[in-house]
């Protein structure tokens, strides 16, 4: 699958991407708000994108993808699986952040991502605090239906549930 934007190129991962993905996954953001998506070494990631690869390939979940600048790896956006069904999730390297790639990739992958899933919602779940998070989920077209404690990478914490319908 591959998706272009005006800027980005949204597509599949591949082995070759650990390092960058190893990289980017060690910003201040990424371990504050995603700390199960931290990937200390090149090998962390190389095998987590092994993984990523089989799952797209077979269909299963999670989907995720790749987003680049040029030829350069920025982040990625996914549909992982929840108990409601799926929960979009993305993240731009802190090097990237502030120029709209997550709003741009995340608003080209849902028209593609929903119908290819069977879907015709998606959910968004984050921190109240991630603004920059919350502000992408807004501009993309989600809508909040519930804000208060929640459990959240493993503990509670104040989060926003969001979700998007075709």
């Amino acid at each position: 699958m591959t998706i272009k934007t005006h800027r980005l190129l949204i597509t599949e991962l591949e082995p070759s991407m650990a390092e960058s993905l190893h990289r980017l996954s060690l910003d201040k953001d990424t371990r504050r708000y995603l700390p199960d998506e931290v990937f200390e070494t090149v090998g962390e990631a190389l095998e987590t994108i092994s993984y990523l690869i089989t799952c797209r390939e077979k269909l299963k979940k999670p989907q995720v993808l790749a987003v680049k600048l040029g030829s350069e790896l920025v982040g990625y956006v996914q549909a992982s699986p929840i108990s409601e069904g799926y929960e979009i999730g993305y993240h731009i390297g802190e090097k990237f952040t502030g120029r709209g790639y997550a709003t741009e990739a995340v608003g080209a992958f849902l028209p593609v991502i929903l119908p290819s899933l069977g879907i015709d919602r998606i959910y968004g779940v984050c921190l109240a605090e991630n603004r920059a998070s919350l502000r992408v989920l807004e501009k993309c077209g989600f809508r909040t239906v519930s804000e208060g404690l929640g459990v959240y990478q493993g503990k509670e914490r104040p989060i926003r549930s969001c979700i998007y319908r075709i």
